[in-house]
This record gives C-alpha cells, structure tokens and sequence, in this order.
C-alpha cells in the first residue's frame, strides 16, 4: 500500500481516530491523505472536551478536493472508524465508492464503532443500524470488537466456536475479511486476551498477555496496523501476526508510561520493529 485514504476523527490532545491511525501508517511508509470529521481538544472519555463536528457536506468537500487533483485511481484503500451521524456515515461510503470505481484494486476498510463490553452502545442512536446495514455489507475488511461482533451477527460469543459462528454470520452482510480485535472466551487464561481474523473460510487467532492499561484509540490503530500489512501481503495471518506485535509494543510501552493516553510516538519504532512476536494459530 501506498496511498490510504482515512476519514475519522481528529483529537488535539492525545490519540483517537486519525491521531491514532494516521501516524502508524506514515510510520510504516504509507502516503496517508487524512480527511477529519470532528476536532475536538481531546478524546470524549474525558468527560469534558471542546471543538466542533464537521458537517457531512464538509467532508464531502475535502474530498472532491482531493479528488480535484486526478488521484483517486492511485489510492489503495480507504479506512474509516467513528462516524458521528448516518450523513457523515454516507459521505464516507460515497468516498470509498469513488475510490474503488478509479481504482476497482483498492480496498475498503470500516471499523464499525458501535460500542464496547462493560460500555455497551456509545454511539448516537441510528449509527448501529448504520454501520450494520450500510457500512458494514460495503466494506472489504470490518475491524469490530467482541461487543461489535455479537451486535453486528445477533449471536452471543461465550468460546471462540461463538466468535466462529458470528464471524461467518457477519460475512454474510458482505465482507471478506473481519478482524475481531478483543476476544474473551472460556478457553482463555484469565491474563490473556486474544484477536482473531477470519478470510475465506480460514480463521487464525492470537493470544497475548492482558496488560494493564485502559485507553482510548488502541482499536484506531490496530485496525490502521491490520489494514496496511493485509493490503500489502493479502495474508490475513501474517498481518494478524504483524499487527498484534506493533499494537502490543504500543500498549506495553503505554502501560510503562503509566498515562492513560497510548504513547503512538514514543512507541513508534514498535510499528516497524516490534520487540515482542506472537504466533497465530489456526482457529
């Protein structure tokens, strides 16, 4: 890959969204043209935070900016994670369809921000619909969490048979690939926490230490992480491989920190040269 297109959103302080994902992909080599739809002083987990949501014809508007300069055919992929209202959500799925009608090689990426466990549902009401209905069944690769996961297939994921069923569940919605970002289930040591990538019928799935650490914008960049070593290898195990060894690097040096902001910039030789590996084994 060497030109994405991100559309996400943007914090001054810290890292979520393009401020967690774009970075990552630079760092890997990557020509990231970045399209924001909020700019916000910081990540809303704080509780308080200012600065304002684009408008969805905004957005549209960078884009036929970018699109201005005859360049569309040269991106490999488009990558978006939280969508603010289902007008900014459709601006986003018009954008990606530009993209791949000039260039029918380039990939669709969606992180279908919908919620968390313990958390539940955190976006505005009508985007769970959204992603499940729109922008999940026209993306390539889909990056959920386990809550997204269960959301998104309607099924309950206790064991990684669960997860499974729900990954093939989802593929029926539309995409070829899933990264299923945080997994728990009732074969997993209690200090573990496992991702998982079904393609094609294949699953793989890895195992790393729980850390502790809990922060905003870590599903930013490993979908960014994911997207880029799978567009480049189409190998969905080595890229699930690539991905949780640069994210747990990420997280490991975060924890070190002890700041509840993920240290995307002090960890960055983790995206290129991991300290940690794990294995991905066949699920």
């Amino acid at each position: 890959m060497r030109n994405v297109l991100s559309i996400q959103s943007w914090v001054a302080y810290g890292h979520v969204g393009n401020a967690s994902a774009v970075f990552p992909m630079q760092r890997l080599g990557v020509e990231v043209w970045a399209i924001n739809t909020v700019m916000f002083s910081n990540h809303t987990g704080y509780g308080k935070w200012r600065g304002p949501v684009f408008p969805a014809d905004q957005v549209r508007e960078v884009f036929e900016g970018i699109a201005d300069r005859g360049v569309l055919g040269q991106c490999d992929g488009v990558v978006s994670g939280y969508m603010g209202d289902a007008a900014i959500g459709e601006a986003i799925l018009d954008a990606a369809a530009r993209v791949k009608a000039a260039n029918p090689a380039a990939l669709y990426c969606c992180d279908p921000v919908i919620g968390d466990v313990g958390r539940g549902v955190f976006v505005r009401p009508g985007i769970p619909e959204f992603m499940r209905d729109r922008a999940v069944p026209a993306a390539d690769i889909v990056t959920p969490n386990q809550f997204e996961l269960e959301y998104l297939s309607g099924m309950t994921v206790k064991t990684l048979a669960d997860a499974c069923k729900a990954a093939d569940a989802v593929h029926k919605l539309g995409p070829k690939t899933i990264l299923l970002t945080s997994l728990h289930h009732d074969g997993l040591a209690a200090d573990k926490i496992a991702m998982m990538v079904s393609h094609q019928g294949k699953r793989f799935a890895v195992e790393t230490p729980m850390l502790k650490v809990s922060v905003n914008g870590a599903g930013d960049a490993i979908a960014a992480l994911f997207f880029v070593h799978f567009g480049r290898t189409r190998d969905p195990k080595l890229a699930l491989e690539n991905a949780t060894a640069s994210i747990y690097g990420l997280l490991k040096r975060t924890e070190e920190a002890g700041t509840r902001e993920i240290q995307t910039v002090a960890a960055q030789q983790e995206f290129v040269e991991p300290t940690w590996r794990f294995v991905a084994v066949e699920a």
